[in-house]
């Protein structure tokens, strides 16, 4: 019950920063565009959705050391030490036999772009036949409803954790979508197979459901990471710090660490939601920490 607790409260910290643009902050419109990319016998597209940038205040990134320590990894990186900038994008897999949209971004209440980035792709909502869901924070869930709030891909089966699924319905700030959504809903299990090629993968602590998926065509890999890390810069090259979007801090510094520890050493794609679009490539193990290396299939 207490991870509930906390985990509803991070929502709400989320929720708050996921305001629209004022001063240079909060969530800005990004321009519709979707890469594409052959990888094995599927076709992966990145969809732009938006992107958000939050104050290096001490409350998100390195919440358990302070902002100078931050500005100091952000300068030193040749970046602005005041604000942490982040992509929101989504993934789009064409297996041949699905059409799989792995998140949604915001919404179209809150800047999100991704109907318009997926109509670059040539793809309309009612051929997305799967939306797989890494967890139920308001830039991964909001664009499952369209501006009146009914469903924004009517044929697509949601798939997500049990965990994840029991987390959103039991929180006020997703309760709307929630609705929207219920008997369009089957859980999944990490290990198991989604649907051909694409199978969650448990990446515990951000919060009580959160999973990657990792795609499989032949032998290409590449990994969903969901929310594992936020910054290509601070997480990777920091991913002991505290983030403060994560519910379980200790269990999610443990996850992100061993996980990239994993990734750098095996050289496995990644794609990631935050990183700055259109967020494939790879990590690599670099000074104390890692760094990001943007990188096509």
């Amino acid at each position: 019950m207490r991870t509930l607790r906390v985990a509803a409260a991070v929502a709400g910290l989320l929720a708050a920063s996921l305001s629209f643009a004022e001063d240079g902050f909060g969530v800005l419109p990004g321009q519709p565009a979707a890469e594409t990319f052959k990888f094995g016998k599927f076709t992966l597209v990145s969809l732009r959705d938006a992107q958000y940038v939050v104050h290096n205040d001490n409350k998100i990134f390195g919440a358990d050391v302070n902002a100078d320590a931050v500005a100091a990894v952000l300068k030193a990186a040749g970046q602005p030490d005041d604000r942490i900038s982040l992509s929101v994008s989504a993934l789009l897999v064409r297996t041949g036999s699905h059409v799989v949209l792995i998140d949604t971004g915001l919404g179209p209440k809150v800047n999100g772009g991704l109907m318009a980035s997926l109509k670059a792709a040539g793809v309309s909502p009612g051929e997305v036949t799967d939306v797989l869901i890494t967890h139920s924070h308001g830039d991964h869930i909001g664009g499952l409803v369209d501006a009146d709030g009914k469903l924004a891909f009517p044929k697509a089966t949601v798939h997500m954790t049990a965990a994840e699924w029991n987390f959103m319905k039991d929180r006020e700030d997703a309760a709307s979508v929630a609705k929207a959504i219920d008997g369009h809903v089957e859980t999944c299990e990490a290990g198991k197979a989604v649907v051909p090629g694409i199978t969650p993968v448990l990446l515990a602590g951000h919060t009580p459901g959160h999973v990657g998926y990792e795609v499989v065509s032949g032998s290409h890999r590449l990994l969903d990471i969901g929310d594992l890390a936020h910054s290509s810069v601070v997480s990777l090259q920091k991913p002991e710090w505290t983030m403060g979007f994560d519910s379980d801090s200790p269990v999610a510094k443990a996850t992100r660490r061993d996980t990239l520890a994993k990734l750098a050493k095996d050289q496995e794609l990644v794609f990631s939601v935050h990183f700055p679009y259109p967020g494939i490539g790879r990590v690599k193990a670099g000074g104390a920490g890692y760094q990001w290396v943007p990188q096509a299939p």
